[in-house]
Formats: C-alpha cells, sequence, structure tokens
C-alpha cells in the first residue's frame, strides 16, 4: 500500500468523500449513503460528544477507505463498529483487513473489550460476512426481515484483548 495514509482528524472536504466513497461500493441504500455523510458531519459540528470516531486511509491523496466507530453508549467497554468501507478499486488488497486491524487497536486503546458488527443477511453481503468470520468475528445474533422482508440483521461480535494488568 504505498503512498498510504491513516488519520483520525476529519476535515469538511470528508463529507463529500465519504458520499462519494460508500455511494461507489453499490452496497448502500441512497439513505445509508445519507446517513454515512451526516455522521461525518455530526463529528465534524460536535467533535468528542457526538460519540463517533473515524479512521480515514488515503492513498496518494485520495479517501480509499475508512471506519466509523464509537463507545457503545450504557455499556463498559463494548464499542460498534458502524461503518468500514473500502473503495471497490481496492478491495481484495488488505485494506479492509489493515483497516480493521487498526481500528481494533484503537478500541483496545480505550479499554474496549468487545466489538460489534451489523449487516445485512442477504446473499450479496456473502464477502461481507466471510469478511468479518476470516478477521476473528462471530455471528452473535440474527434477526429475521430486520431491514425488510427477506433482508435480516446479521449481528458480529469480537472480543479484544486485554492489556495485563
Amino acid at each position: 500500500m504505498a503512498e498510504r495514509r491513516l488519520r483520525e482528524t476529519l476535515l469538511p472536504a470528508d463529507i463529500a468523500a465519504v458520499r462519494a466513497l460508500v455511494h461507489a461500493t453499490g452496497f448502500f441504500s441512497a439513505a445509508e449513503v445519507d446517513i454515512a455523510a451526516e455522521l461525518v458531519e455530526e463529528t465534524l459540528s460536535r467533535q468528542a460528544a457526538s460519540g463517533y470516531r473515524f479512521l480515514l486511509l488515503e492513498q496518494h491523496g485520495v479517501l480509499v477507505g475508512y471506519t466509523c466507530y464509537g463507545e457503545i453508549p450504557g455499556t463498559t467497554g463494548s464499542y460498534d463498529l458502524y461503518w468500514i468501507v473500502v473503495a471497490p478499486g481496492c478491495q481484495g488488497q488488505g485494506f479492509g483487513r489493515w483497516l480493521l486491524r487498526e481500528t481494533e487497536a484503537r478500541v483496545g486503546a480505550l479499554d474496549g473489550r468487545l466489538l460489534y458488527a451489523e449487516t445485512s443477511s442477504r446473499a450479496q453481503y456473502a464477502p461481507t460476512h466471510r469478511f468479518y468470520e476470516g478477521a476473528g468475528f462471530h455471528e452473535a445474533a440474527r434477526l429475521p426481515d430486520y431491514y425488510a422482508p427477506g433482508d435480516g440483521k446479521v449481528i458480529y461480535a469480537k472480543s479484544l484483548p486485554q492489556p495485563a494488568g
């Protein structure tokens, strides 16, 4: 991954960049694309009070992937991985695994002990399921017809290593 750069600080231009990246995957509805951009806007406006954290991966100055994650309110050390997105031309090259490992390291540094990710149960998402399972997540729950008839929610969970104390 030549010329790659990770950053955690959002810039106003990231609203459009995240919107374009999420749209380019072809996996997300127009409403989901809007939600991804809105989370960037909210974080830019409210900063840490938003509860969202971002890890953005750029290659040659272009956003090619990102994660959005945050502690689940009312829990102790449980985090949601709200978004992990990699540009279609960069998929299958280890960008997603690398972003996920970096995100897990940051969650661990925040005393995170569990990381959850949710996705659709539709056949289109089989590669997503394999990605999570290959990264050490296990299926924790399946909610039939959650998003729409025939489109359930699959919740994955991963226990993170805890520092020796």
